[in-house]
């Protein structure tokens, strides 16, 4: 596959949406901003969030859905920028809602059942027009929070948590028939399936297991967000060693396709008319790069 860079100069990007014009909306977390990158390359702001924007999805209104951690620290060393802790002015985490067209976006959720978001991280619509979305929780040189998934409507009525408690959930996506979700984990280096009953209710898991296990990555190989190709399997950005795993359903060897020169590959999506357009947010180099993936990958119930 020939991997092509659209742009550098963005500031840890996140969250990519292959738009219908050709245009990829995405977030860049330490810059704060939800960014559209157009397809000569030129970025352009559409809004200034504060926080830690991380996660976007477009919802059944046509707007944006970020998922805000709240913050980091952040570090540079050798070229290459990362998150290193939580920043003082931390406060909570949350849930915004963001018109594309004008920037203007307000917060829909920043805690469940009393208790606050911490960090979440990545999110995706069902074809109820319903949101799941993980909460990677926050962390020091002390502690790390234990996180969780939540499923929530998008007019902020409702937010459920779904399953607790995980270990650094981060990438979330649906199975193409909407009756499975699957989650990665960060510092554990697995990916996780649940099985869906209704919209936000998984099945009973037995043995109190934290899920069907799909996959865990040997070696020192984190995971980040995830997208899902239209044959079900599982793209999941691979950080440390830099590019995307595929993971197939129900055990098979784990593909993996390289981005040279970054160690934080933290995202993909896939667009065009054949779904076959994958674009890949390359962030401690603030790049994002573009290559049509041997498979399609699956459309999403709702675009811009």
């Amino acid at each position: 596959m020939i991997l092509t860079k659209v742009c550098e100069g963005l500031d840890f990007p996140e969250g990519p949406i292959a738009m219908a014009d050709g245009s990829v909306i995405l977030v860049e977390i330490r810059r704060q901003t939800l960014s559209r990158v157009l397809p000569d390359g030129t970025i352009t702001v559409i809004a200034e969030l504060g926080g830690g924007p991380n996660g976007a999805a477009i919802g059944p209104d046509g707007m944006v859905y970020v998922c805000n951690n709240g913050g980091f620290i952040w570090t540079q060393e050798g070229g290459i920028t990362r998150p290193v802790g939580t920043p003082e002015d931390y406060v909570t985490g949350s849930i915004q809602r963001v018109d594309p067209e004008t920037g203007a976006f307000e917060t829909i959720y920043d805690s469940c059942d009393g208790i606050p978001l911490r960090g979440p991280n990545d999110i995706v619509f069902d074809a109820e027009g319903g949101f799941y979305f993980t909460d990677l929780g926050k962390s020091n040189s002390e502690f790390v929070h234990h996180g969780a998934f939540y499923y929530a409507k998008a007019d902020g009525s409702q937010i459920t948590r779904v399953h607790a408690p995980m270990i650094t959930p981060n990438g979330i996506g649906l199975s193409p028939d909407d009756k499975t979700v699957h989650v990665a984990e960060t510092r554990t280096g697995r990916v996780w399936s649940f099985d869906l009953i209704a919209p936000g209710e998984i099945a009973p898991l037995p043995f109190d297991m934290p899920g069907r296990l799909e996959a865990t990555l040997p070696d020192y190989q984190l995971l980040d967000s995830l997208a899902v190709q239209a044959d079900g399997k599982i793209c999941v950005a691979t950080l440390m060693r830099g590019g995307i795993s595929t993971v197939p359903l129900g055990g098979g060897p784990v593909t993996f396709f390289e981005v040279p020169g970054d160690p934080y590959i933290t995202n993909i999506c896939f667009g065009g008319e054949d779904m076959r357009d994958a674009w890949i947010t390359a962030s401690g180099t603030g790049c994002l790069y573009h290559t049509r993936w041997p498979d399609a990958g699956h459309r999403l119930h709702f675009n811009g």
